[in-house]
């Protein structure tokens, strides 16, 4: 019998009969079945009503990077990865940059952008003035729709109008600017440009598409800089000042090549991510703006792409390095406010805006982009990373609890991090042979 993923009802089934068709169609054990169950402290009915057809959570490590002082304010921060040395690398960075009174961050406003796509407008650059002579009324109309973000000091702020050519004919595009306060801003935003797209559309005498959060928050930036102390960062076979000039080596590639410009900046996401996955928030929203943001960076400079950090060096030697995303995060609404270990992480974190927490983000994704640079520039990134990922091995050969150390040392000892050599090293192990 040929199976189908065509399952009526399928979301009216309970979390063990979802479970149960799982095990037909994929001929499940119960051992596999088994990794589907909720963890301690994680409420299944709670989790159904996060998103459809739940069957379980996938759960991620989480870790506590250590050293942190943000504008003269210590931090502990939760950090969700799979991927080893992360935490240890962005702990390991700021333990250098505390000795030089620790990062120091700002954010600018919350402000999102909502942009509603007008179409068939015969004359583009008097409806940019007609929307724009009504900015106040349309402003209003805006803020009526959300009274309590208004209260608390948010709410609409301006309205941009923009004229784009596009394979499909010349388009108006009005953004909306939200301050959102301490929320990510998605539901107020599109609920606004929702309640204005019938004026925007009356008022440039066209027809209304497209109503929908921008994920370039290039008004929501976070920035932080660091600097870090060239005598810190000597080894065994360099000086600190050839340890920062090997780092500065390395961010010149970052400038000129955008295949390396894109590792470069995925470094600075490891950081960035695994916090904002921590807190509940919407890591896939933070990802792209941050790469679309490197690439609005580079517009009209003859790259395509540029580092969201920058590395330089001061009077003295040592290394400053600098860092500026778009941080569209929330500390209210969403998964935020509602995951338990979400809350529980944010409350370990101790920040008490969004702005905060985009302060936070920033000085991670600093530290993260430093420590690989520093390890790419001196014993190479797989050192610390491979140690990790030994032991990884060595539990996926099947070794115990108590035997996972002492396989990843002969694995890191002989050079053979493979998981068949995990396999033999195991079974040697076990003949009483190590």
């Amino acid at each position: 019998m040929t199976r189908t993923s065509e399952l009526p009802g399928f979301y009216r089934k309970t979390v063990g009969e979802r479970r149960a068709v799982l095990r037909e169609w994929a001929g499940l054990t119960d051992d596999d079945l088994r990794a589907f169950e909720f963890p301690p402290g994680i409420d299944s009915a709670l989790v159904e009503r996060m998103i459809e057809n739940v069957v379980g959570v996938m759960t991620l490590p989480l870790g506590i990077a250590t050293n942190f002082r943000i504008n003269g304010k210590d931090y502990l921060i939760p950090m969700a990865i799979e991927e080893p040395s992360v935490v240890a690398a962005a702990s390991n960075a700021a333990k250098v940059v505390r000795a030089s009174e620790g990062f120091f961050a700002q954010t600018t406003d919350p402000v999102m952008i909502g942009q509603v796509q007008v179409l068939n407008v015969s004359d583009p650059a008097a409806a940019r003035l007609r929307i724009l002579d009504r900015k106040e009324d349309l402003l209003a109309a805006a803020n009526a729709k959300d009274p309590m973000l208004v209260k608390f000091g948010g709410g609409a702020r301006d309205l941009e109008v923009r004229i784009i050519e596009s394979p499909r004919g010349t388009m108006v595009v009005v953004h909306l600017l939200v301050d959102a306060r301490d929320a990510g801003g998605m539901n107020a935003v599109n609920t606004m440009c929702e309640a204005l797209a019938p004026e925007f559309a009356r008022l440039a005498g066209g027809k209304v598409v497209l109503r929908i959060i921008s994920n370039l928050a290039v008004h929501r930036l976070a920035r932080a800089r660091a600097v870090f102390r060239a005598d810190l960062l000597r080894t065994e076979n360099a000086s600190g000042r050839e340890v920062v000039d090997a780092i500065l080596d390395a961010y010149a590639l970052a400038i000129a090549d955008p295949f390396r410009c894109a590792t470069h900046n995925k470094g600075i996401m490891n950081g960035v991510s695994s916090v904002v996955v921590a807190t509940g928030n919407d890591f896939r929203a933070i990802e792209s703006g941050a790469h679309t943001y490197a690439a609005f960076l580079a517009a009209g400079t003859g790259r395509v792409v540029r580092p969201l950090t920058t590395y330089e060096k001061d009077r003295d030697g040592n290394l400053v390095g600098t860092i500026e995303l778009p941080v569209a995060v929330g500390l209210i609404g969403g998964a935020t406010a509602v995951h338990p270990t979400a809350k529980a992480n944010v409350k370990v974190l101790g920040v008490k805006s969004a702005r905060e927490l985009g302060e936070v983000l920033a000085a991670v994704g600093l530290a993260q982009n430093f420590a690989a640079l520093r390890a790419l520039a001196t014993e190479g990134i797989q050192r610390g990373h491979m140690e990790l990922h030994a032991r990884n091995i060595a539990s996926s050969a099947g070794a115990r609890p108590d035997e996972v150390d002492r396989v990843a040392e002969q694995l890191v000892s002989e050079h053979q991090i493979r998981i068949d050599r995990a396999k033999a090293i195991l079974e040697e192990l076990r003949r009483g042979g190590g």
